[in-house]
């Protein structure tokens, strides 16, 4: 993997270092991809690393960076990902061994999302504060949240024809992997497809689907 600048790597080391503080073992998706300058916020037309992980919510979240990835779809574990990139110094740094099979959930589609709405991101921490709160007062079986609360939707953001209601486990995901500042006018994009569900804050996405899938299918 060869990020392109060192702000690159860095943001790639701070994905990579929030997915391991959960669990090192986690596995991470890496795709090259070529963006052009018809999406929006990409400029010229360039290389990108996408990555994705799975997180103690049942939720996705993901984090582009410009670079390049040969082979160009693998899967690498958290923990060595984050030690090549926070540790190494050569500007092409190996993540270690893959771990393609322990990939198991279906990835989100690249195109046909439609933007929902935008939702101050201090209204979405704050719900996330209150969930915190609820989670330390009534611990699930494990300590964590439970299972009712995670799925407790917290706020529903319509628009463009579409109702796409918020559960505490995307709002959860966003607040814990520090995508969207809590300060004043930061903003988070909601976007949805029929099936899936999408919030962009400043530095990554928390993707999930909106009906459950059974089985998971392979990406």
């Amino acid at each position: 993997m060869t990020p392109a600048t060192a702000e690159d790597r860095a943001d790639a080391a701070s994905f990579a270092g929030r997915v391991a503080r959960w669990d090192r073992r986690t596995p991470v998706r890496i795709r090259a991809d070529r963006v052009t300058a018809t999406e929006p916020s990409t400029g010229p037309a360039a290389d990108v690393v996408r990555m994705w992980a799975g997180t103690p919510f049942d939720v996705l979240v993901a984090r582009s960076v410009h670079g390049t990835v040969r082979p160009g779809d693998c899967t690498v574990l958290a923990g060595n990902l984050l030690a090549a990139l926070a540790v190494t110094t050569a500007a092409t740094v190996d993540p270690g061994p893959r771990a393609d099979a322990t990939w198991r959930t279906q990835l989100p589609p690249v195109s046909g999302w439609v933007p929902v709405d935008l939702v101050p991101a201090t209204v979405l921490a704050g719900l996330a504060e209150e969930g915190v709160s609820g989670a330390r007062e009534r611990p699930g079986p494990m300590g964590g949240a439970p299972t009712a609360l995670l799925d407790h939707e917290a706020l529903t953001v319509t628009g463009s024809g579409m109702v796409v209601p918020l559960t505490m486990r995307v709002l959860f995901a966003l607040s814990g992997m520090g995508f969207a500042p809590a300060t004043p006018g930061e903003e988070v994009r909601v976007s949805a497809t029929d099936a899936w569900l999408r919030l962009d804050g400043r530095y990554g996405t928390v993707l999930r689907r909106r009906h459950s899938l059974f089985p998971l299918l392979l990406g």
